[in-house]
Protein backbone atom coordinates (compact mmCIF):
# COMPACT_ATOMS: atom_id res chain seq x y z
CA UNK A 1 0.00 0.00 0.00
CA UNK A 2 1.69 3.41 -1.19
CA UNK A 3 0.44 6.32 0.74
CA UNK A 4 -0.05 9.64 -0.54
CA UNK A 5 1.28 12.84 0.50
CA UNK A 6 -2.77 14.13 0.69
CA UNK A 7 -2.97 11.01 3.00
CA UNK A 8 0.33 11.98 5.23
CA UNK A 9 0.14 15.34 5.53
CA UNK A 10 -3.29 15.55 7.60
CA UNK A 11 -1.32 13.06 10.35
CA UNK A 12 1.46 16.00 10.88
CA UNK A 13 -1.88 17.57 12.46
CA UNK A 14 -2.51 14.40 14.81
CA UNK A 15 0.90 14.93 16.25
CA UNK A 16 0.62 18.65 17.32
CA UNK A 17 -2.53 17.76 19.03
CA UNK A 18 -0.96 15.17 20.49
CA UNK A 19 2.33 17.21 22.06
CA UNK A 20 0.07 20.40 22.40
CA UNK A 21 -2.06 18.37 24.68
CA UNK A 22 0.49 16.54 26.29
CA UNK A 23 2.71 19.37 27.52
CA UNK A 24 -0.91 21.27 28.39
CA UNK A 25 -1.20 18.55 30.40
CA UNK A 26 2.29 17.85 31.79
CA UNK A 27 2.12 21.84 32.87
CA UNK A 28 -1.04 21.45 34.67
CA UNK A 29 -0.30 18.08 36.70
CA UNK A 30 2.90 19.86 37.72
CA UNK A 31 1.84 23.55 38.79
CA UNK A 32 -1.50 23.34 39.62
CA UNK A 33 -3.22 21.33 43.04
CA UNK A 34 -5.60 18.76 41.78
CA UNK A 35 -9.39 20.34 42.93
CA UNK A 36 -10.81 18.55 45.35
CA UNK A 37 -14.03 18.10 46.87
CA UNK A 38 -15.38 17.80 50.49
CA UNK A 39 -17.89 14.84 51.98
CA UNK A 40 -20.70 17.23 50.93
CA UNK A 41 -19.69 17.58 47.48
CA UNK A 42 -18.40 21.20 47.54
CA UNK A 43 -15.70 22.38 45.81
CA UNK A 44 -12.58 23.08 47.62
CA UNK A 45 -11.24 26.16 46.17
CA UNK A 46 -7.41 25.36 46.09
CA UNK A 47 -5.99 26.95 43.35
CA UNK A 48 -8.25 28.28 40.62
CA UNK A 49 -6.83 31.06 37.86
CA UNK A 50 -9.49 33.07 36.53
CA UNK A 51 -8.68 33.71 32.94
CA UNK A 52 -11.50 35.82 31.99
CA UNK A 53 -13.44 38.50 34.47
CA UNK A 54 -16.83 37.16 35.90
CA UNK A 55 -15.25 33.05 36.27
CA UNK A 56 -16.40 33.00 32.38
CA UNK A 57 -12.89 30.68 31.84
CA UNK A 58 -11.15 28.76 34.43
CA UNK A 59 -8.24 27.20 34.65
CA UNK A 60 -8.32 24.33 37.34
CA UNK A 61 -6.81 20.98 37.95
CA UNK A 62 -9.56 17.60 37.99
CA UNK A 63 -9.09 14.14 37.29
CA UNK A 64 -11.27 12.03 35.08
CA UNK A 65 -11.07 8.19 35.16
CA UNK A 66 -13.91 8.20 33.31
CA UNK A 67 -14.73 9.09 29.77
CA UNK A 68 -16.36 12.12 28.44
CA UNK A 69 -18.44 13.99 31.12
CA UNK A 70 -17.38 10.92 33.42
CA UNK A 71 -19.73 8.63 32.16
CA UNK A 72 -18.43 5.20 33.58
CA UNK A 73 -16.90 5.96 36.55
CA UNK A 74 -18.91 4.06 38.57
CA UNK A 75 -18.28 0.58 37.03
CA UNK A 76 -16.53 -2.04 38.52
CA UNK A 77 -12.59 -1.41 38.26
CA UNK A 78 -12.14 -4.81 36.24
CA UNK A 79 -14.32 -3.25 33.37
CA UNK A 80 -12.50 0.00 33.27
CA UNK A 81 -9.54 -0.75 31.45
CA UNK A 82 -11.66 -2.10 28.45
CA UNK A 83 -13.90 0.47 27.66
CA UNK A 84 -11.91 3.07 28.41
CA UNK A 85 -8.45 1.43 26.98
CA UNK A 86 -9.05 -1.34 24.65
CA UNK A 87 -11.87 -0.46 23.19
CA UNK A 88 -10.82 3.26 22.09
CA UNK A 89 -7.69 1.79 20.95
CA UNK A 90 -8.95 -0.81 18.51
CA UNK A 91 -11.60 2.37 17.51
CA UNK A 92 -8.97 4.19 16.88
CA UNK A 93 -6.71 1.48 15.35
CA UNK A 94 -9.81 1.02 13.02
CA UNK A 95 -10.13 4.99 12.08
CA UNK A 96 -6.54 4.50 11.07
CA UNK A 97 -6.45 1.92 9.00
CA UNK A 98 -9.86 3.29 7.36
CA UNK A 99 -8.48 6.82 7.34
CA UNK A 100 -5.11 5.29 5.56
CA UNK A 101 -6.76 2.78 2.93
CA UNK A 102 -9.49 4.69 1.99
CA UNK A 103 -9.98 7.21 -0.74
CA UNK A 104 -13.49 8.18 0.74
CA UNK A 105 -12.70 11.00 2.39
CA UNK A 106 -11.99 15.03 1.06
CA UNK A 107 -9.21 16.48 1.73
CA UNK A 108 -10.92 18.59 4.64
CA UNK A 109 -12.26 15.38 5.89
CA UNK A 110 -8.62 14.10 5.88
CA UNK A 111 -7.77 16.75 8.23
CA UNK A 112 -10.59 16.17 11.01
CA UNK A 113 -9.99 13.01 11.10
CA UNK A 114 -6.72 13.89 11.98
CA UNK A 115 -7.62 15.50 14.49
CA UNK A 116 -10.26 13.21 16.16
CA UNK A 117 -6.93 10.44 15.85
CA UNK A 118 -4.56 13.11 17.75
CA UNK A 119 -7.31 13.86 20.70
CA UNK A 120 -8.03 10.17 21.06
CA UNK A 121 -4.45 9.15 21.51
CA UNK A 122 -3.93 12.29 23.95
CA UNK A 123 -6.36 11.02 26.22
CA UNK A 124 -5.63 7.68 25.67
CA UNK A 125 -1.75 8.27 26.73
CA UNK A 126 -3.24 9.63 30.19
CA UNK A 127 -5.32 6.28 30.33
CA UNK A 128 -2.05 4.09 30.18
CA UNK A 129 0.20 6.20 32.05
CA UNK A 130 -1.62 8.60 34.42
CA UNK A 131 -3.49 6.08 37.13
CA UNK A 132 -5.01 9.00 38.66
CA UNK A 133 -6.53 9.49 35.49
CA UNK A 134 -6.87 11.81 32.61
CA UNK A 135 -6.05 15.46 33.32
CA UNK A 136 -8.54 17.69 32.72
CA UNK A 137 -8.40 22.03 33.48
CA UNK A 138 -10.20 23.87 31.07
CA UNK A 139 -13.61 25.87 32.84
CA UNK A 140 -16.27 27.26 31.32
CA UNK A 141 -19.30 28.94 32.45
CA UNK A 142 -21.91 27.67 30.63
CA UNK A 143 -25.45 30.02 32.06
CA UNK A 144 -27.73 27.22 32.94
CA UNK A 145 -27.59 26.13 29.20
CA UNK A 146 -28.92 22.26 28.58
CA UNK A 147 -28.80 22.21 33.00
CA UNK A 148 -25.05 23.04 33.16
CA UNK A 149 -23.69 26.05 35.16
CA UNK A 150 -20.15 25.02 34.24
CA UNK A 151 -19.59 22.93 30.99
CA UNK A 152 -17.78 19.91 32.35
CA UNK A 153 -13.99 20.16 32.66
CA UNK A 154 -12.50 19.00 29.36
CA UNK A 155 -8.61 19.25 27.72
CA UNK A 156 -7.47 19.71 24.27
CA UNK A 157 -7.17 15.95 23.20
CA UNK A 158 -11.20 16.73 24.39
CA UNK A 159 -11.83 19.80 22.48
CA UNK A 160 -9.86 18.74 19.49
CA UNK A 161 -12.17 15.26 18.93
CA UNK A 162 -15.82 17.51 20.13
CA UNK A 163 -14.91 20.12 17.29
CA UNK A 164 -13.51 17.69 14.33
CA UNK A 165 -16.17 15.21 15.16
CA UNK A 166 -18.93 18.20 14.79
CA UNK A 167 -16.50 19.56 11.75
CA UNK A 168 -16.89 16.04 10.00
CA UNK A 169 -20.52 15.41 10.85
CA UNK A 170 -21.45 18.87 9.14
CA UNK A 171 -18.83 18.18 6.30
CA UNK A 172 -20.35 14.63 5.73
CA UNK A 173 -23.89 16.22 5.15
CA UNK A 174 -22.62 19.17 3.17
CA UNK A 175 -20.76 16.69 0.81
CA UNK A 176 -23.81 14.29 0.56
CA UNK A 177 -26.17 16.96 -0.23
CA UNK A 178 -24.12 18.04 -2.78
CA UNK A 179 -23.59 14.39 -4.39
CA UNK A 180 -27.37 14.51 -4.34
CA UNK A 181 -27.83 16.71 -6.05
CA UNK A 182 -25.31 16.34 -8.92
CA UNK A 183 -26.92 12.51 -9.27
CA UNK A 184 -29.88 14.54 -9.78
CA UNK A 185 -28.65 16.75 -12.53
CA UNK A 186 -27.43 13.80 -14.08
CA UNK A 187 -30.64 12.26 -14.20
CA UNK A 188 -32.58 15.03 -15.69
CA UNK A 189 -29.94 15.40 -18.25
Amino acid sequence: MKLKKTHLMPLTLTGIIILLDQVSKAIIAAFWPILSYRDDGRVVPRFIANVIGDDFLQIIHVRNRAIAFSLGDNLPDIIKPVLFIVLPLLVLGILLWYYLKSNDFTRFQRWVVAGILGGGIGNLIDRIFRTDGVVDFIDFKFYGIFGFDRWPTFNVADASVVVCCILLLVSIIITSISSSKKQKKKVHK
